[in-house]
């Protein structure tokens, strides 16, 4: 550094501490009233803004509001600009009436660019957010590191990936993509528990050579960032504050014991939506619609309890449990285990999706949704609506792979393989001779339905724990998840047993 560049960063730091902090407020409401003026232009907000719009009017309370990026010897004196505070607003303020942080990149300073104070900023909110069990909201729209800092911008990424990590499982956490947000912020982001893209002006990619959206970590995409925002706060009255805060009631809910109008299973190919919409009052969240649309993800009231419901489509693919689909929904299960979030599973498969046009292993991708329900211990309710055959019927939240309450329908079929693959596989001799082995086939499909694919069968041997007239779905469904609402999966503590008299 030239020593006329060194003088005028030591100058401009000399100026910013002789300024009364009234001045540096004028300062930053100047240079927010310059960031509006930009932002109108291109259509979009700013962060202060965009915080604005989350929090309840009056109710936003900003921490480190005066942090700037100390000088490095890699700055020239025309990169330092003592008015230039970090890109970042950080605080806490109350949505719906509850406690919520968040934090902005502020695209207006210094292009929301991540460095040293920046992180420290993000990571500071975290350890607050942890301490008090609170949500937090992540709004991305960053340029990407300050280049500038050098490695300590890279370590500025590595402290939020950390925090993140740690609030994971902990806090729910809600990243709303309002920008740019590339390479590690987009890793960054992809941790969070729901990604929320505003399509108007957010990306979110890591390969630099390419701004197309990678749209398989995103949760929900709406048209812009107010639309994400609104997404954002209605999320936030569904959610726990924490791992901790137990079941969350929704006010005002319909009474579950109404028989509700699922006729639609009957149909062949039936959109699995109307069934979710029957059962929630059509007041459901879907996370992930543009991955896998064989299997529904959603966050939905059922009864007056909010739920994670799983539910099988077979509008697409005959609802066939491809790899990508059990991926999605282990990751689904196991956001809902963390809360203590009970999962709704409803389950009409062809079955396994076994073509080989997935870039996943088979067996890695059944074994991880297997391992998402063996290991929650949330409370799980499952309900076959149709088809339950071999391996869809077992990973899918079966009593024996772990749920407390499962029910069938009485037009459900459950069994080790379908009517039509073990007729063709058990009983080809039967139909081989006839006089006409369609007609004959069809007969023996509906005999081993009868005889080994009935719901009754699987109630008779304890793995269904009743079958139930269609109309009565939500009432069951209501009934364990509020029986279960107060489980506890340990032993419950005790100081002795009561001898008897």
């Amino acid at each position: 550094m030239q020593k006329k560049d060194f003088d005028a960063v030591v100058g401009a730091i000399k100026r910013a501490k002789t300024r009364t902090t009234a001045a540096i407020r004028e300062l930053l409401r100047d240079r927010d009233t310059k960031a509006e003026a930009a932002a109108l232009a291109g259509k979009r907000l700013t962060a202060r803004g965009r915080v604005s719009a989350l929090f309840d009017e009056g109710t936003f309370v900003e921490i480190g509001a005066l942090v700037k990026r100390r000088a490095t010897e890699f700055d020239s004196g025309a990169a330092v600009d003592s008015d230039d505070f970090e890109g970042v607003i950080c605080g806490y303020g109350a949505v719906g009436g509850r406690l919520v942080y968040a934090f902005a990149q502020d695209y207006f300073r210094s292009k929301g660019a991540i460095g040293e104070a920046h992180a420290r900023k993000i990571c500071s909110l975290y350890d607050m957010a942890i301490k008090n069990g609170a949500p937090i909201v992540g709004i991305f729209d960053s340029s990407g590191a300050f280049v500038f800092e050098g490695v300590s911008a890279l370590a500025g990424y590595g402290k939020i990936m950390k925090a993140v990590s740690q609030a994971s499982g902990v806090i729910p956490q809600i990243a709303i993509i309002a920008g740019t947000c590339a390479g590690s912020c987009a890793a960054i982001a992809s941790m969070f528990d729901i990604v929320i893209l505003s399509e108007q002006n957010g990306k979110i990619y890591t390969n630099v050579t390419s701004d197309k959206t990678d749209l398989s970590v995103v949760s929900i995409s709406v048209k812009d960032e107010i639309s994400a925002i609104i997404e954002a706060k209605a999320l936030l009255t569904i959610l726990p504050d924490n791992n901790a805060a137990g079941t969350v009631r929704i006010d005002g809910a319909r009474d579950a014991s109404v028989l509700v109008d699922v006729s639609v299973i009957e149909e062949e190919g039936y959109d699995a939506h109307a069934v979710l919409s029957a059962i929630s009052n059509n007041t459901y969240h879907e996370l992930y619609a543009n991955i896998a649309p064989e299997i529904i993800c959603a966050l939905a009231p059922v009864g007056s309890i909010v739920s994670g419901v799983v539910a099988t489509n077979p509008a697409v693919k005959d609802g066939a449990l491809t790899n990508e689909a059990a991926i999605k929904a282990a990751r689904f299960v196991t956001f809902c285990d963390a809360f203590n979030i009970p999962v709704v599973t409803l389950v009409d498969s062809a079955g396994l999706d076994l073509e080989n046009n997935s870039t996943y292993p088979h067996a890695a991708a059944l074994a991880r949704l297997a391992s998402a329900y063996a290991e929650a211990e949330c409370p799980l309710v499952t309900v076959v609506t149709g088809r339950a055959y071999g391996a869809v019927y077992t990973v899918l939240g079966s009593k024996a792979i772990g749920a407390d309450v499962a029910f069938a329908l009485d037009s459900a079929k459950i069994g080790a393989m379908s009517a039509q693959s073990a007729v063709a596989f058990l009983w080809d001799d039967k139909f081989a001779g006839a006089k006409d082995p369609a007609v004959r086939r069809k007969e023996l499909e509906a005999e081993w339905d009868e005889r080994f694919g009935n719901a009754t069968e699987a109630a008779m041997k304890g793995e269904i724990d009743d079958v139930i007239p269609s109309d009565e779905l939500l009432a069951h469904i209501a009934s364990s998840l509020e029986m279960l609402s107060m489980k506890d999966a340990g032993i419950p503590t005790k100081r002795r047993s009561n001898l008897p008299l």
